[in-house]
Parts: structure tokens; sequence; C-alpha cells
């Protein structure tokens, strides 16, 4: 997953504090609603009536109440598995509205989600799931293996615009490369590869019957995803009001042999892009749970005692990527130079107030090969001061900024996306510390859609440096980023060409044995220490706060909703 997080805007207090009162059980509408919308409404509405008389009289104690979310940003592309790609939208499509065919547990391996089983052949060519027979979609048709197959022909098909198409890079693509074996058994063909089933962790699988029609094409621009979407997880979408909020109601009839309806009544989502507000909102009960709490707010978080505040560690880095095109910044004695000048620890230290790690390689903390301490460069400005000499770079006219034999100056340019306080302190301190080894940096807070085309666009990388948050995927593969057959794709921005890098890229995705990749890992990240292909900043530690009436509260590097079916409040507090 791919992610520029940018935070702008403001709403309201008095919006915030009052959500809850202003929310009813009966969406708003327009006075026009799509054809197709109030069809499916309908049908869903119907079916929830039914699922709900049926259990009646099964009601737990613990069941009730409305949880309300502050989030930073609305859910780009909605409840569409197509399109969306940014984290907290996948949540939703994960824990909330929709299913995966495999969930993670605690220790991050593989469990039965939807599928409630699946093998592998001993060549590791073919993987056959085997559906769930109690899962319907939210207007009672039974999701089944023709919903798999549906939707993996859709986002393997490039005119559909699936985020993340390198998901399937070892699959085999086209109906040669699956098969409906019978309705809840479905077979794929692929590369024997490590982490095969990730994919399948972030997929939603879509409905075939209400989707069938739509050109790939279309299925972006689509209403289903925003005004009317149909699930088959725990929560029942009911309403979106743009940029405002999300309401999902309880699924009475959520698959029996995962747990059934979930504890709470609703779920609330709501968009609330200033921090202030979201803590404000917190510390007085406006909302249950804000997401995105700041390093410098966790304390007062700590303080009430109405409150949990909750750390998790994160597959997130922070970085500064650097455009190996640039003249200046092809030799990686400069590259690395770079990094020698940046004190990182004082970053995590002041900014993050400890809320952090410094980053070496792009292996996360979690991950299973990730070692502390492995590689490490430490903040050491007169070794960047000599690697620079080394690399022909000298102050020649005594104006503090080095330059080389031709007398171009050693002068660089950050871009970053606007209204990140963080970054824009962090950036700072960058300038300041490389000034000291005679590195002019230049800071260029740049408008989210323009540096997203800088990033993306092989033809519009006029850059120096980009400093952004990338999102690894629990299956660690950097070929998007560092190899060479990708340096004009979409992400390979840096414009690193190296052979080396490209034989680790290519086999550690192969070997399916760890105790036999561990060495491999270790070597790889050794050899990114070399090349420095980015100047590596931090793994940010994400926080949040949640109100204590709320139980079975769960939040860990797999996400800040991926317990919420067992969310739950006290009948006295609701």
């Amino acid at each position: 997953m791919r992610v520029v997080r940018v935070v702008a805007g403001t709403i309201s207090l008095v919006a915030v504090l009052g959500l809850v009162a202003c929310d009813s059980d009966t969406p708003s509408e327009s006075s026009w609603v799509d054809p197709f919308c109030r069809d499916t409404r309908a049908r869903v509405d119907s079916f929830m009536a039914v699922a709900r008389d049926r259990t009646r009289g099964m009601e737990d104690a613990r069941h009730g109440g409305t949880a309300v979310v502050a989030g930073l940003a609305d859910l780009p592309g909605g409840m569409n598995g197509f399109i969306a790609g940014e984290v907290m939208t996948v949540q939703h499509h994960q824990f909330v509205n929709l299913m995966t065919l495999v969930a993670f547990d605690e220790e991050l391996n593989p469990r039965p989600y939807l599928a409630e089983s699946w093998d592998v052949s001993p060549d590791g060519t073919e993987l056959t799931f085997h559906i769930r027979r109690d899962v319907v979609w939210h207007d009672g048709v039974p999701t089944d293996a023709h919903d798999v197959a549906f939707t993996y022909r859709r986002v393997t098909d490039p005119e559909t615009g699936f985020p993340n198409p390198g998901f399937w890079r070892r699959y085999e693509k086209g109906e040669a490369g699956m098969e409906v074996l019978d309705d809840h058994t479905i077979r794929f063909r692929l590369q024997p590869h490590a982490e095969f089933l990730d994919p399948w962790r972030t997929l939603a699988i879509m409905p075939e019957h209400l989707l069938r029609d739509v050109a790939p094409a279309d299925l972006g621009r689509h209403p289903f995803g925003s005004e009317c979407p149909v699930g088959n997880g725990p929560f029942v979408f009911q309403e979106h009001s743009p940029l405002d909020r999300w309401v999902f109601t309880a699924n009475p009839g959520f698959s029996p042999s995962l747990g059934g309806r979930p504890f709470l009544d609703r779920l609330i989502y709501r968009v609330v892009p200033d921090q202030e507000t979201s803590l404000a909102a917190l510390l007085t009960g406006g909302v249950d749970v804000y997401l995105k709490v700041r390093p410098d707010q966790i304390e007062q978080v700590s303080a009430s005692p109405d409150l949990e505040p909750v750390v998790m560690d994160s597959r997130d880095f922070e970085f500064v990527g650097w455009n190996s095109r640039r003249p200046q910044l092809a030799d990686p004695r400069v590259r690395h130079a770079l990094t020698l000048g940046t004190d990182r620890e004082a970053i995590v230290a002041t900014l993050l107030e400890g809320y952090g790690r410094v980053a070496h390689t792009t292996v996360w903390p979690g991950h299973w090969a990730y070692e502390p301490g492995l590689v490490e460069t430490p903040y050491d400005p007169a070794a960047a001061a000599l690697l620079l000499e080394e690399a022909g770079w000298v102050d020649r006219d005594g104006d503090g900024v080095r330059e080389n034999a031709d007398g171009v100056r050693l002068s660089l340019g950050i871009r970053y996306p606007p209204g990140s306080v963080l970054r824009q302190s962090a950036g700072e301190i960058i300038q300041a510390q490389l000034a000291r080894i005679g590195v002019e940096v230049g800071l260029r807070p740049t408008e989210t859609a323009v540096l997203m085309e800088v990033v993306t666009n092989p033809g519009s990388r006029d850059f120096d440096g980009l400093m952004l948050t990338w999102a690894n995927d629990f299956r660690l593969d950097d070929s998007d980023l560092l190899h060479s057959r990708n340096v004009d794709g979409d992400w390979g921005f840096a414009g690193i060409r190296s052979p080396a890098l490209d034989r680790y890229l290519d086999t550690l995705q192969v070997v399916l044995d760890r105790e036999e990749a561990l060495p491999l890992w270790r070597e790889y990240q050794r050899l990114q220490e070399e090349i420095h292909p980015y100047m590596f900043l931090y793994f940010p530690q994400r926080l949040a706060g949640a109100n204590r009436r709320l139980h079975g509260v769960v939040m860990d590097a797999r996400g800040e909703l991926v317990s919420v079916r067992d969310w739950w409040i006290d009948p006295e507090m609701r």
C-alpha cells in the first residue's frame, strides 16, 4: 500500500462534540438516488430485517451501543476493493464491511477468514482455497468461489486500475491462472514464492452478482463504493456523508463460524482533519477512539483517567528519497554522507518524543528478518565530511557550501507534502545539520497532486529529494522501489540501478524456507546500507487513544481496527 499522508483543513469542535446526537438510524438521502443504489439498498434492508428476526432472542449482554472513531481523512474509494489502497480504507475492507480470504493472527501468521482452509501443491505451483458456506452478502446472496474468481479477474485487468498490481506478479494471469472447481472451491496457478498468501490478506472479495456487468474501466467511478456498498463483513453500510462520516450497523447474519454479529450496534467513522479538535473530542467524550494521536498529545491522553493510550509498532518508514539520476547524487558516497550528517536519533527523540525507531533499511520492526543493530549508520559529521571530500566535493570558495571540480554547488532541494508540522520540523533539522558539513538544503512544500505526479510519473521527476512515508506490506518486496527494471515505473523515483540488489530482490521472493532465507535477508540489508538508496529516517510508532468505556480494543501492526468486531461498551455507559 502506497500512501502520502496529508493533514489539512479544520472541523468545528461543536460538530465533533455533537456528533452522536445528530446521528439517526435513517440514512440521509439526496433528492435523487441512483437506481442501482435504490434497488440495492432495498434488498439489503429487506434481508437485514429477516436476519434480525432470525437472531432475536440470541442477544449477548455485550450487544449494544455506538462507538465513534475519529480519523484524519475520508476513505478514498470507499468500500470498493478494486480501486482503494489507502491504509484506513483498506482496514475498513478487512475488518468492518468486507472480507478477505485470509487474516493474520497476533504473531502475523496467516489464519482462515472467508476461506475456511487452503491447500498448496507440493511444488508450490497451485493454491486451492475452500470458501466458507455460511457467509452471505448483506443482501442475502451467498458469497462463493465465483465472487473470488470475479474479483481476481478484475484486479488483474489493467483497465480496472487496481492500485497494487505487484501483488499478482507471480500469479498466472487470465482464465488459465484460475479454476473454479465448485461453488466453494477455487484453484490458482502461480510461481512458487514466499508470502504467497499475503495478497489475500489485503484484497477484499467483491460481489459478482452486483458488479459483473460493470466494465472494468468504470468500476472506479461506480456508485457502489461510496453510495451503496454491499459487503459481507461484520458491519453493514448505512450512510456516507462525504468528508464527514461513515456509519455502519451490526450485521446480525455475520458468519456464525466466525463468532456471529459484532457486539456494537453501530460504528461511526468521523472525518476530523484537525488533530487538536480530535484530541478535544476524545478528552470530552465526543469520540471513543482517536486514531492519529500526535506524540506531543499522548501525555494528555495518558493523564486522563477515562482514556487508554495505545502505542503500536508500524510497518511504515519515513525517508528522504534521493534522485540518483542527479549528478550530485549519483555517487553512493554522497548519499552515505548525507545520512552520516543527519542526527536521526535526535529527530526521533525530539519530534517523535521517543515514539519511534531510527530506520536503516526497508525491513521494519516486527518483520521476521528484522535484526536491531545488523546494519547501522551513526551520526558522524566528521566521517560525512571525509566522504564528501573523497567524492570530490570541497568548499572551494569559502562560502560554506561545497563544490565539485566544475564549480557546481552541492545544493539540494527536498520536496514534501504541505501541512505536516512533523515533516516541516524534520526538514528544518536536516537542513541545519547538513549545512554544517557544507551541503545546502532548500525545503520545498509541494501541493499533493503535483508531488504525486513527481513521484509516479517518470517524465516529471524534477527533484533532488522527496520526504515521504512508505507503507510496507507484510509481504516485504522492495522490487517496485529498488529493482532496476522498475526505475521508470510508478515507484522507481530513486532511479537506483544495481545488479547486486536485483539479484537479491529476485531471489528473496522465491526462497520459501525462512531459515534458508535469513542469511540472504541479512546480506540484502547490508547491501542497502552500502548503496544508500534513501536517507532512512525512522519507523514511527502509531499512537491512538481510546475511551475506557470501550472494551476489547486491540491495536497492533495489523491495524487499528483489527479487533472491531469484538469491541463492546459497558451497558451502564452506553
